[in-house]
């Protein structure tokens, strides 16, 4: 069979018997490929490693900075100033000392500032595929031309045989030939926390979940123990890690709220100053009957351009964002990337992983059945602290001496080993078995001690065709610490007469029970009679319709060690000890951080690869679900187009046995209903959900590498209740932008339309200079803006619904406050203006004439000041307040007015800004007029207390 007839890899392997894969593959599992034949399989299928999309350069990253219309405009103002410096210089016209081309280098120093702040925020490289490909195993063993040979896993081709072992990484998706007690750990990859116990002979429906295939094997997962034959069906980007990769890459980046906020924002204001500049150039032309001061009308138009861009919000909102960042890592949350602290302000809809997400990805024992009384058992984790309770309470063990026996077979009949590392208990071994080893020691058994006691002499091991493990042990007389005298530990001393080796088993409840004839009662054994048969099933069903897994346990005495390979005879006539039933345990915390989800209006949802019953057993027990609520599982969401999709996916709040695929359709299905989407998760298969949800969120103790990379933030502490206290601090992020931008931004309105008036009303030249503009925009501005961003939260914050990611930046009476705020700065700078005009140009008056243009530069300055005490609360009088609350904003007022003053004061500065000395009546005047900025805002809060309404 040539190459070009071989399958695609849309083949559903696990539907096919052994045989067929082979014949599809042409392959032959005793001899492998030739090397003909896989030459040609490497033409066809390419190496066997996952591939990467060419995204943006640095170069084409750092030129899209620059499309910003705000920057642009910047540019443009910059060229302009430049032209008419020039043409002043080669004219001859420049003012005596004044320095060329100021302007323009200033005006470009910011532009650049800000691109190089926009690209050092988006440039980060995205290093999730360079995780994924660590997970591909570098070297594999593989049967070619009837030789066994080790090759790079990158080699691999469809059709060839590869042979795994315990602790190898699986290096392609192949289909089982044959396995023996081969069991693999898939978690990263299908979200369960136990192993998959791999069966060769299994064909499955077609439609099996991802997690059900026990005769498939998956890329980047781990082999626990046993050996298998695999025929390789799929390399490269055709196995489910290739998809996984795919998908990754084929996720585009959405702007986040606060970038769509801020290009509007640039777009009204831009459009806002065009418009204005209009108006003033046209104004002045009719005015003036002509151009005869057209240079004067473009010095003023771009001054109003220079005025009307808040130059430095960009940096004080990634400063904002920094230091938002530092105070969520000291609460364990870990931001990636800068403008995800904002955005988790506005997060609707939170879906999480189950398995160490929402749970501990520890299995825990909940629930014991024996002797007809089913126990609860408490504690959490590994830790070997907890009671058995019925009923509610708490029990003596010396009066259920069945449970110490079933603790013992716990514990001996395990290959696990429980241990403590630095401070936390731990499991070495099988999650499984540490839950059981962690039940044995809550009852006093602990398995080192018991390892002389029962020492083990054979052992038919668990298989995935057997379902279930036994071992036989030697019973050794010890001393039982009544005078002195030895025999056998009490535990274990009513299951014996006087037989020298005990076996215990433990597997498929069903399955053991059918082997049983007899029961364990208190200290006694009796027949299995029909009715406790039937009570030990319901006993069983009821644990399973609780999610959990449920294990039965039996024991035999034996008078001598068995053969080998005589278990289907030895393991007949077993005495039923009991069932024990274990859980992924839900965190302790999840339940109050749920609640407080609700609480602030966020919908919590569960998407997880684990079986429906546990998904919907935890979720339930956590309070994401209720009783009865819908679980959508994989199969049933596989059937589903988007639209029925869309249509359900408001209405489930837990999904189960899902793949990759569908957690991103799910994510994309919410984003389309207009929800603001947080997802979290640990695994492989969690990363394009990750990188499509608007917050990504990856688990920084169990997570993968691939989902830190394809993340937006990192839980260092893997507590889903972190989320909650990152989102509250996201919320307050958001108000204190909104502050700081609308004291921005009144005052830049104030500056456009006391330039614009200037001209207007008669009077000559323009007030501020666009160098004069940028100190406002970046100092006077800048620094109490930095201080509004540190404003401690509201008392309410978490106890309101989240605002929409797409409302307007000047919903919520921002936009009206601004240009309200702005008329009253323009209303009294002008008044300014005008006196001080008149001041200056009155025929007594000593002073430079211009320097009524100083007067208006410093009443702007130092009325920001007042705006910046008034504006901490929208709604509290400043004399309510303590101001030593946010000690930042008196801070950022002394400072920034003794620089304004400098300004004035110090003659080399004096000279570099073109301002000019004021008298102490001028200054005064300034402060006086500057203070009624305050008045007003407090005035305002008055009245709208007395009209009984709220500000924004």
């Amino acid at each position: 069979m040539s190459a070009n007839s071989l399958p695609e890899s849309a083949a559903v392997w696990h539907s096919l018997e052994v045989d067929k894969a082979l014949d599809l593959l042409d392959s032959n599992p005793d001899s492998g490929l030739t090397p003909q034949e896989i030459q040609q399989r490497l033409q066809k299928y390419g190496p066997n490693e996952l591939k990467e999309i060419a995204g943006r350069k640095a170069w084409e990253i750092l030129l899209d900075q620059f499309k910003n219309i705000m920057l642009l405009m910047l540019i443009g103002v910059a060229l302009i100033s430049g032209l008419i410096d020039l043409w002043g210089w080669r004219t001859g016209t420049l003012k005596p000392g004044e320095v060329p081309f100021k302007d323009t280098i200033a005006i470009l120093a910011i532009v650049i500032l800000n691109g190089i702040l926009g690209y050092v925020q988006e440039s980060r490289a995205e290093k999730a595929l360079a995780a994924l490909k660590k997970l591909t195993s570098p070297l594999v063993r593989v049967i070619r031309d009837a030789r066994l040979v080790e090759i790079a896993a990158k080699d691999l081709v469809p059709g060839d045989v590869m042979l795994l072992e315990a602790g190898m990484q699986i290096a392609a998706d192949g289909r089982l030939i044959e396995q023996s007690n081969l069991q693999v750990r898939e978690s990263a990859l299908t979200g369960e926390a136990h192993s998959a116990n791999k069966q060769a002979t299994l064909k499955l429906p077609e439609e099996t979940d991802l997690g059900d295939r026990l005769n498939i094997v998956f890329q980047g997962t781990e082999v626990l123990q046993g050996r298998g034959k695999v025929l390789v069906t799929n390399t490269g980007m055709t196995t489910e890690l290739g998809k996984i990769a795919a998908m990754l890459q084929a996720v585009e980046n959405e702007p986040t709220p606060l970038q769509r906020r801020m290009t509007q924002l640039g777009n009204v204001l831009v459009t806002g100053s065009l418009i204005l500049v209009a108006i003033v150039v046209v104004g002045g032309v009719i005015k003036d009957g002509g151009f005869k001061n057209i240079q004067e009308l473009l010095e003023v138009s771009l001054s109003m351009a220079v005025a009307v861009v808040p130059e430095g919000l960009p940096a004080v909102i990634t400063v904002t964002l920094a230091l938002g960042t530092q105070r969520m890592v000291r609460q364990n949350a870990l931001i990636r990337k800068l403008p995800a602290v904002e955005t988790l302000g506005s997060v609707t809809t939170i879906c999480s992983d189950k398995t160490g997400t929402l749970t501990q990805n520890k299995m825990v024992v909940q629930s014991v059945s024996t002797n007809n009384k089913t126990f609860r058992v408490t504690g959490e984790g590994y830790a070997p602290t907890g009671d058995f309770q019925l009923n509610g309470q708490k029990i003596s063990l010396e009066e259920s001496p069945e449970i110490l026996a079933l603790s013992v077979a716990c514990a001996v009949c395990n290959d696990s080993v429980l241990q403590k590392e630095q401070g936390e208990w731990a499991i070495l071994g099988d999650p499984t078995e540490g839950a059981l080893l962690t039940l044995a020691a809550k009852a006093g058994i602990e398995k080192d001690q018991w390892n002389s006691k029962l020492p083990r002499v054979r052992e038919f091991p668990f298989s995935s065709e057997r379902k279930r493990m036994s071992v036989i042990f030697q019973v050794q007389q010890v001393a039982t610490g009544e005078a002195s005298s030895r025999g056998v530990d009490p535990a274990i001393a009513s299951l014996l007469q006087s037989e020298p080796y005990l076996m215990f088993i433990k597997g498929s409840p069903e399955l053991i029970l059918a082997r049983s004839t007899q029961i364990h009662l208190g200290n006694d054994t009796a027949s299995l009679t029909e009715e406790q048969r039937q009570k030990i099933l319901a006993d069983n069903d009821q644990m399973a319709s609780k999610g959990l897994r449920v294990l039965g346990f039996a024991y035999k005495p034996l008078a001598q060690i068995p053969p080998e390979g005589s278990d289907e005879t030895s393991e007949q006539g077993l005495v039923w000890l009991g069932l024990v039933g274990m859980l992924d345990a839900p965190r302790p915390e999840v339940r109050a951080a749920v609640q407080e989800c609700r609480n602030a209006g966020i919908r919590p949802v569960m998407i997880t690869g684990d079986h429906q019953l546990t998904a919907r057993a935890i979720a339930t027990d956590l309070g994401i679900a209720q009783e009865g609520d819908r679980v959508l599982t994989g199969q049933e969401l596989q059937r589903m187009t988007d639209q029925e999709l869309e249509q359900n996916v408001d209405l489930v709040n837990i999904y189960a046995r899902v793949s990759p695929e569908h957690k991103l359709r799910i994510v994309q299905a919410l984003q389309r209903r207009g929800r603001f989407v947080a997802m979290t998760g640990d695994g492989v298969n969690d990363a394009p959900a990750l990188k499509q949800a608007d917050i990504g969120i990856a688990m920084g103790i169990t997570g993968t590498d691939v989902s830190k990379e394809a993340s937006d933030m990192v839980l260092l502490d893997d507590n889903f209740a972190t989320i909650v206290s990152a989102t509250k601090e996201g919320r307050v992020v958001y108000t204190n932008i909104r502050r700081f931008i609308k004291y921005i931004l009144g005052s830049n309105i104030g500056e456009v339309l006391t330039i614009a008036a200037a001209p207007l009303i008669g009077l000559g030249g323009v007030p501020l200079t666009p160098l004069q503009i940028l100190w406002m925009n970046l100092v006077t501005d800048g620094l109490p803006a930095l201080a509004l961003a540190v404003e401690p939260p509201e008392p309410d914050v978490m106890e309101r619904p989240p605002f929409s990611p797409r409302e307007s930046i000047f919903a919520r009476g921002l936009g009206s406050y601004m240009i309200r705020i702005g008329i009253i700065f323009a209303i009294i700078t002008i008044a300014l203006m005008w006196w001080a005009y008149q001041h200056t140009h009155a025929p007594e008056y000593q002073g430079d004439r211009d320097a009524w243009k100083t007067m208006v530069f410093t009443t702007l300055c130092i009325a920001q000041m007042g705006h910046a005490i008034a504006i901490r609360s929208n709604n509290r009088l400043t004399i309510e307040m303590n101001p030593f609350s946010n000690i930042f904003v008196l801070a950022a007022v002394v400072v920034t007015t003794i620089l304004q003053l400098m300004l004035v004061y110090v003659p080399p500065l004096r000279e570099f800004f073109g301002t000019h000395y004021l008298n102490m009546q001028e200054l005064g005047v300034c402060i006086g007029f500057s203070a009624l900025m305050f008045v007003w805002i407090e005035a305002e809060k008055i009245f709208l207390r007395i009209m009984g309404k709220k500000a924004v």
